[in-house]
């Protein structure tokens, strides 16, 4: 019997989508450059001397992005939450306890998944809007043992930044427990030093600070985190996100499953840009482009979520006012100015990304504009002019520095 059914018109991919693109400044994904994109269109035999030399030119380009000198680093076919449950479901199972540092959603997620493979784990989170502290961190060590600590370096769904991130890790080795680290949206966005600060394994998706396509992830393990994995003895739960299976084919160029040809291309593409540009510059770009936008945003008239000792520049957190509507404001942004951002996870926040290409002086005007536009539509009045002249003064403080 042969099941019937109406099939779509036949209405090809351009017809369907938007004629002009969303300009996108949500938490991710982000706009991506044009050599990433060209790459993106390119598939070649994923076995190979082409593809084992990209291969070993990511892993050397991710090396310089993670700060670190380990070899065991490995994309992963799937988003940065693949990447964080390869490192929690490689070094965790029944019988080993975790301290999950929770700041979010995100942060949270990664204990999801330590207790879903047998894992005995112990929340400890801060106040709404606050980073954890290292002193926090250090009383729980003081109290218990455990053998993974997980973290978030910044909490994309809130936008809160854990800055004694480097004091944390390290007190963590200091007390024999290994750390997860998850640089999703602050990987090439701020500094993170993996070796220096003693992180064990550090992960972070395509879509937001590297500026590459979603569904291909990067994961770095330190030495000890990899000697755990290998002296292992009990099964290991998956088999794509096997860190030794996986690492057959990210070390040895043997076959593990089809490697995301096309996405590791993309990644590479995205890793040498970061590279040409160099993590100085980088980091500078992002700084001064995210301050702008958010003394913008304050000079027109809205207020940010979190307190400036703990906020996050990635990811700005902005309060919505009581009685306006956060979907309005972002329904008139797209439809209107085609610039989209994102909603929240619960909170009354919209959040506006400043990662990768979204720090562009052009999509910083075109984001605070169509914002200003949207909350005024709504019913709530803000200076536009005077938050783009804020903007405007923080981007051009140094003019032989101008964030283009």
């Amino acid at each position: 019997m042969v099941i019937s059914f109406q099939p779509p018109k036949d209405i090809p991919l351009h017809e369907i989508l938007p004629s002009e693109p969303l300009l996108l400044m949500g938490a991710g994904p982000v706009p991506i450059p044009h050599a990433v994109a060209q790459a993106n269109g390119v598939v070649i035999n994923h076995l190979g001397e082409t593809m084992n030399r990209v291969i070993d030119r990511v892993k050397i380009m991710g090396k310089y992005a993670f700060q670190t000198e380990s070899d065991k680093i490995m994309g992963i076919a799937g988003p940065s939450s693949a990447a964080m449950e390869m490192g929690i479901t490689n070094l965790l199972w029944a019988g080993r306890k975790a301290l999950i540092l929770k700041n979010g959603t995100f942060s949270g997620r990664m204990g999801d998944m330590a207790s879903a493979v047998g894992a005995d784990i112990t929340i400890l989170e801060a106040g709404e809007k606050a980073s954890i502290s290292a002193e926090m961190v250090e009383a729980a060590l003081k109290k218990n043992t455990y053998d993974v600590v997980t973290m978030v370096q910044g909490e994309t769904s809130c936008g809160v930044w854990n800055r004694d991130l480097p004091d944390i890790t390290r007190l963590c080795r200091q007390y024999g427990a290994l750390t997860i680290v998850d640089a999703v949206c602050t990987l090439s966005t701020m500094p993170l030093e993996m070796d220096n600060w003693q992180i064990d394994v550090a992960i972070s998706g395509g879509q937001k600070g590297i500026s590459t396509i979603p569904g291909v992830s990067l994961i770095a393990f330190s030495k000890n985190a990899w000697q755990t994995i290998e002296n292992r003895k009990t099964k290991r739960v998956h088999w794509c996100l096997d860190a030794l299976k996986a690492y057959s084919f990210w070390g040895d160029h043997k076959y593990h499953y089809t490697a995301p040809v096309p996405g590791i291309l993309a990644m590479h593409e995205a890793l040498r840009l970061i590279c040409a540009e160099t993590l100085e510059e980088r980091f500078y770009r992002h700084h001064t482009s995210s301050m702008a936008l958010q003394k913008g945003i304050t000079a027109m008239g809205l207020k940010l979520f979190v307190e400036e000792p703990h906020r996050l520049n990635a990811v700005v957190a902005i309060d919505m006012p009581d009685g306006i509507s956060a979907d309005g404001v972002r329904k008139t942004m797209a439809e209107k100015f085609h610039v989209e951002i994102s909603g929240a996870f619960g909170l009354n926040i919209i959040r506006v990304g400043q990662m990768g290409e979204q720090c562009r002086s052009h999509n910083l005007f075109k984001t605070l504009y169509a914002m200003g536009m949207g909350f005024r539509r709504e019913g709530y009045s803000l200076n536009v002019s005077e938050g783009m002249a804020e903007m405007e003064k923080r981007l051009t403080e140094d003019p032989n520095r101008l964030v283009t």
